[in-house]
């Protein structure tokens, strides 16, 4: 992943013509693409053709790219918008109230482990916990797991988000704070019979930042 200057240097190449830099340019960020067009659709195959499609717009597109966001953001919301309009396209549009709070919070209660975040490391090598993170993941509601992708997946920051979703910054750390409870709610029961020895930070469901 080369720094922002870097970025654009090998923008202004490619649009002179070394089309193949394309290759270097996009590689560092396929993965967040793919992860992100899931986080929307919650389909693995159509995630794999959205995020290929929103690569093959941002090539056609590159001559209009401005430097004022990271390229790695301009690029993820080319991906939002495209598995977007997937969802219209295909009539699953999801209508929600993006700012009233879901009936699973309602019920909320901070959890009885000491510090949730500790997890022993040899936890987090496994399948099964894996499995467990991505279905609590798929179960936020959608403007909750958006966000929740962007900032601790994708690591955009606050001020990013906000521009892409076009909300306010308080909006979007409100949304995150309840992603991260809702998802340690998930999560504690199966936690807490895991949890045994050797512990260590497991710092992406961190608090806001």
């Amino acid at each position: 992943m080369g720094t922002a200057a870097e970025e654009l240097a090998w923008i202004e190449r490619i649009l002179a013509g070394e089309k193949e830099l394309f290759h270097d340019l996009i590689r560092p960020y396929q993965h967040a693409a793919y992860v992100t067009a899931v986080s929307i659709l919650k389909d693995e195959a159509e995630a794999e053709d959205t995020a290929q499609e929103a690569i093959i717009k941002a090539y056609r597109a590159l001559a209009g790219f401005r430097a004022e966001a990271k390229f790695s953001t301009w690029l993820i919301a080319i991906v939002m918008n495209e598995a977007r309009s997937r969802l219209r396209r295909t009539g699953r549009v999801v209508v929600e109230s993006l700012d009233t709070r879901p009936q699973a919070e309602e019920d909320f209660t901070p959890t009885l482990i000491a510090d949730w975040r500790e997890i022993p490391s040899e936890m987090l090598e496994r399948e099964e916990l894996a499995q467990q993170i991505r279905q609590a993941v798929d179960d936020l509601p959608p403007s909750y797991r958006e966000v929740f992708i962007l900032r601790d997946k994708d690591e955009l920051s606050i001020g990013e988000i906000a521009a892409m979703l076009d909300i306010q910054a308080n909006l979007v750390k409100v949304r995150l704070f309840r992603a991260r409870m809702l998802l340690q709610k998930k999560l504690t029961p199966y936690l807490k019979q895991q949890l045994s020895s050797g512990k260590r930070r497991f710092s992406w469901m961190g608090g806001v930042q």
